[in-house]
């Protein structure tokens, strides 16, 4: 019968530098290696029963890998801000100044750029971007529909205010990246509620339809009625994204309850789900811009 990995108390729950704990001898090499500790980077290790959220990684990562002058970045700093989530998986995202000499490393994506004072800031003893440096990346490293839904969420949690990210975009005309920051700043709406949601109204308005109105409210008599995913109010024509949550029974009852309140109102509303948004989104579109074009007449 094997034996089980010896797990010092000293070291349960937490995460060390690897050789620092051998040179102690609270570990062996050979000890290291066993399934109780979990390798996050380059002699960085974790107790392998933590939950290793994004946080505890950045953190390690700022504290046993990052010199100083680099900053957490990208969706890893959204993803502290509660603006996005990161799988165990992927790589963080990390800023280097520019003539700074860092990386490659393991388990970090490693990009480089001017930063100034202005865009550093600290969230739980992390440094990392603030919010608008945050944007500016997103916009230069993610696809456009992918950095929106990011930026949504951040000026959802009243972290940037999309006005100024406008005036500071048009502001800095012929600098680097300008153009997709406006471009994101743009698309961007703090009214969205989900990234799916953002990326379906971004794909609609790539596609040259009008942009639409997000979590309209329908009320009757002062009273409210349904709120909507996306909505052309002048046209009563709305998108309802059915995600994840309608495989909840009871959620699907209340979806659908609060949709036939609006037959009343003359609402046509068309439905999409994440298979057909991802397999079919041209069909749906079809059927957008016949329902957009049959209300206007």
């Amino acid at each position: 019968m094997p034996v089980p990995p010896r797990r010092p108390a000293a070291l349960q729950g937490r995460v060390f530098r690897g050789s620092r704990i051998v040179a102690q001898g609270l570990l062996t090499r050979t000890e290291l290696r066993s399934a109780a500790w979990r390798p996050l980077f380059r002699d960085v290790y974790a107790d392998a029963q933590m939950t290793l959220t994004h946080h505890i990684r950045c953190a390690a990562a700022a504290r046993w890998v990052l010199p100083p002058g680099v900053l957490i970045a990208g969706r890893s700093a959204a993803a502290l801000y509660g603006a996005t989530s990161i799988a165990d998986h992927e790589p963080l995202d990390v800023l280097v100044p520019i003539g700074q000499r860092f990386g490659p490393v393991s388990g970090l994506t490693v990009h480089t750029g001017a930063i100034s004072a202005s865009d550093v800031g600290v969230r739980s003893g992390v440094p990392l971007t603030t919010p608008t440096r945050t944007c500016w990346d997103l916009a230069q490293w993610l696809p456009t529909q992918e950095a929106v839904a990011v930026v949504d969420r951040l000026a959802g949690l009243h972290l940037v205010a999309l006005p100024r990210l406008r005036t500071d975009a048009r502001a800095r005309v012929g600098s680097r990246g300008w153009k997709r920051m406006l471009r994101v700043a743009e698309l961007a709406d703090a009214g969205a509620e989900s990234a799916q949601e953002s990326r379906l109204r971004v794909r609609i308005v790539l596609a040259g339809l009008p942009a639409p109105v997000t979590q309209f409210v329908v009320e009757r008599d002062g009273r409210f009625v349904a709120r909507l995913d996306l909505a052309w109010p002048h046209l009563k024509v709305a998108v309802e994204y059915d995600g994840l949550w309608h495989r909840d029974p009871e959620q699907f009852h209340r979806d659908r309850r609060r949709l036939n309140r609006l037959l009343g109102e003359d609402w046509l509303v068309l439905h999409i789900t994440a298979k057909r948004l991802r397999e079919d989104f041209d069909g749906f579109l079809t059927e957008l811009r016949a329902a957009l074009r049959t209300r206007r007449r």
